[in-house]
């Protein structure tokens, strides 16, 4: 290795030059005495004054070498000479081979950083700082005032690049910056449309057609994984999906040649089932409400759940004074919307919502927003009386009570026992007093009873509205489901109608919903009514928001009025799925009117003339002649305050039924007229009568004949002598009670 170069140049450090404190004194504004002009080296710091200008150069350039190598800052050279100081720019100084720790150490030895020291000691200091004769310190401002400039040299020491020179342009340079910026910016676009074409990812700049329809193979081969219970790639059926509807919505274009439209919807419902799960039976017929796209972000959005939403019972409390005691508790909420008053969204909470104190003392109840649209709709009044068909679990009845304030009374049916009981549990903690529950089978009701003035059917549906919360329903329903269902809906919606008082002053409303977005139990149903019972119609909802129902679906056409009907879709409004339709019912259910249970019953349908038909009287009909004669001891009948009776029991029956007891009265009128035109008719038919017996009066006469054989008969057998010891044994019976009654007398006295 040798004697390393620290060993050689440890020494005292050099005295500064008189020029350098010179210059400084100019900074400073000091004056300054003239100094003879001296010759200004090439050479940053001069090591050794002894030593020849050829060492001296090679000296620096070794440390210039070093310092580079090292990442350290250059140090700032120029001469008086320009000419020398660019030529001296050019040169390539070659970079030593350092063998050792020792000579990378060298670079940085000793006697510079002695000099370094020593000159900010000299600064300190100002007679000796002062009295130096040594020029060996640069100092960059003395090129400016003799007078030559050059370029600025920029260092190397934390790698400055070209982007650290623009920095330090001035605004004379910004559009070259621009446009340096703008070549960047195209390179990496390039960069970018190369990679993605090299991983074979279509995009919509280029109008190139996708491929999407798989051949035979590769359909084969899907069958076969599926068949193997194989993931499928998920990737790449969402990329072929999103492909698929878009060449379905520019279908002209971006389609194969040979290729037909059924072909790529095939293809699009075959993804869909295999990337959300649903069975192809589910999965067209949701496709076939909706376009491609749209269709897409439906599915998509039964992925995700919707937001827990609370509405406030406003017989316990108010929805300000709720939200400020849940915020204090530490949960994150507003309000649902501006559509409603008392519905509050929660976005995160924590403690428990079904367990907080104004839970269990009846503030609030969980309940999905969609949820409160029937009983909007429906808006029962104060003092009312209002049926709900399919109460349990009680948010729709609750609510109903709310704004009903507790006046009035309501009919919560449910047709099971086992959901009553979570019913009776809401009613009871949210303080509601005007509610009846009760669990008849809902076809029944207009037997049970009628007469109301809002009725509300929440009916049974599949669930297609409500897939986030129970996503079984993509694989349980198929088409059996939706044949059942609609025919229990249209059975649940007749008797509704028939439950409905037309004569309310205040009321006379139905409302039909369901959380179902299939056009079978929906519009379907609705037209079904409408066609069975003309006696009602459909009227506006009063909500603020939601899609018109259709009118015309897949060829078939439904009454203009279905227009009046809301859908509301979770895509669209995030609130579960579901369907409104409000009815009025404006006359009374016309006779021979087909009922829930499929049958026509003249006893309900009719509505004036037939008043035997409301109370049938099963006894037999006796003559005039056995009326007279069949006074026994237990007396007659008053028949006056029976007629009585017998008139307001039938008016309370057409009450219960839904029917007008006014059209009792009309019927009696037109019999009265009937009465009085039939003798002015009969006079003159009199005469006729008279010269020729018809035979129909022979036949009469016969019958008489036979009856009055009878009643001998009869007569005779009450005088024979069974009869009278009968009639004897029954005085004795009678006698014997007041013998006894008179010996018990006897007896006390």
């Amino acid at each position: 290795m040798g004697v390393g170069r620290r060993m050689k140049k440890q020494g005292p450090p050099e005295p500064l030059s008189e020029a350098h404190f010179a210059n400084l004194k100019r900074k400073k504004g000091i004056p300054v005495d003239d100094i003879p002009a001296e010759e200004h080296s090439n050479k940053k710091r001069r090591t050794s004054s002894k030593k020849p200008e050829k060492a001296i150069k090679s000296a620096t350039g070794t440390k210039g070498a070093g310092k580079q190598t090292n990442g350290s800052k250059k140090t700032q050279s120029a001469s008086s000479n320009g000419v020398k100081a660019s030529k001296t720019k050019g040169k390539k100084v070659p970079e030593p081979e350092l063998d050792s720790d020792e000579e990378m150490d060298d670079e940085f030895d000793a006697s510079e950083l002695e000099d370094d020291i020593g000159s900010d000691e000299e600064l300190k200091l100002g007679s000796d700082f002062l009295g130096s004769d040594d020029d060996s310190v640069y100092d960059s401002d003395q090129e400016q005032d003799v007078g030559k400039k050059e370029k600025f040299v920029f260092s190397d020491d934390e790698d400055e690049d070209d982007d650290e020179r623009e920095e330090r342009l001035t605004a004379a340079n910004i559009e070259g910056l621009s446009r340096k910026l703008d070549q960047q910016r195209q390179e990496e676009a390039e960069e970018n449309e190369a990679e993605l074409r090299e991983d074979a990812m279509q995009t919509n700049i280029d109008g190139d057609k996708p491929h999407v329809l798989d051949s035979d193979d590769e359909d084969e081969d899907l069958v076969a994984k599926t068949k193997s219970l194989l993931a499928p790639d998920l990737q790449m059926l969402r990329t072929r999906i999103t492909e698929t509807i878009r060449v379905l919505e520019d279908f002209s274009e971006l389609a194969e040649e040979g290729r037909d439209r059924a072909e790529y919807t095939n293809q699009l419902l075959k993804d869909v089932c295999a990337y959300y799960g649903y069975n192809e039976f589910l999965a067209e017929k949701l496709m076939n409400l909706f376009p491609p796209r749209e269709a897409f972000a439906f599915f998509e959005a039964n992925e995700s759940a919707r937001p827990v939403v609370i509405r406030t019972n406003t017989l316990r409390t108010h929805r300000r004074d709720l939200a400020q005691a849940l915020i204090n508790r530490g949960v994150t909420l507003e309000p649902v919307g501006k559509w409603s008053k008392v519905g509050l969204q929660v976005f995160d909470s924590n403690v428990p919502l079904g367990a907080t104190p104004e839970y269990l003392a009846g503030h609030y109840i969980l309940q999905a927003a969609s949820s409160f649209l029937p009983v909007m709709a429906l808006c029962p009044q104060e003092n009312e009386r209002c049926l709900d068909m399919a109460s349990a679990p009680g948010g729709k009845t609750t609510h109903m009570a709310a704004l009903m304030k507790n006046t009035g009374v309501i009919f919560a049916n449910d047709p099971s026992k086992a959901r009553a009981k979570g019913l009776i549990g809401n009613i009871h903690r949210l303080g509601v007093r005007n509610t009846i529950v009760c669990n008849y089978d809902a076809r029944e009701f207009p037997r049970v009873m009628g007469g109301f003035d809002r009725v509300l059917l929440d009916a049974p549906c599949s669930g297609t509205g409500v897939i986030a919360k129970d996503p079984s329903v993509k694989t349980n329903r198929d088409e059996k489901d939706f044949q059942q269902l609609p025919h229990l809906q249209k059975q649940l919606l007749l008797a509704a109608i028939d439950s409905v008082n037309h004569a309310s002053k205040t009321g006379g409303y139905l409302v039909y919903s369901t959380c179902s977005v299939a056009v079978e139990e929906n519009e379907q149903v609705v037209a079904y009514a409408l066609s069975r019972r003309p006696n009602v119609r459909l009227v506006e909802t009063g909500l603020p928001f939601g899609k018109e129902g259709f009118t015309s679906f897949m060829g078939k056409e439904f009454h203009p009025s279905l227009k009046l009907t809301r859908r509301y879709y979770p895509h669209l409004y995030n609130v579960d799925g579901f369907f409104v339709a409000k009815f009025q019912k404006v006359g009374p259910t016309p006779p021979n009117a087909v009922l829930a249970n499929g049958k026509k019953d003249k006893a309900v349908s009719r509505t004036s003339g037939d008043d035997d038909a409301m109370v049938v009287d099963k006894t037999p009909i006796a003559t005039e002649e056995d009326g007279d004669e069949s006074k026994d001891d237990f007396g007659g009948f008053d028949d006056e305050q029976d007629a009585d009776y017998i008139e307001r029991a039938r008016r309370n029956a057409m009450r219960r039924r839904g029917l007008d007891p006014r059209a009792l009265k009309k019927g009696e009128k037109k019999e009265k007229k009937e009465t009085q035109e039939e003798p002015a008719k009969e006079e003159p038919a009199k005469e006729g009568a008279e010269e020729k017996e018809a035979p129909m009066e022979k036949v009469e006469k016969v019958e008489k004949a036979e009856k009055k054989e009878k009643k001998e008969k009869k007569e005779k057998a009450k005088d024979t002598p069974k009869a009278k010891v009968v009639k004897v044994e029954a005085k004795a019976t009678e006698e014997k009670p007041k013998e006894k009654k008179k010996e018990k007398v006897k007896a006390k006295k």
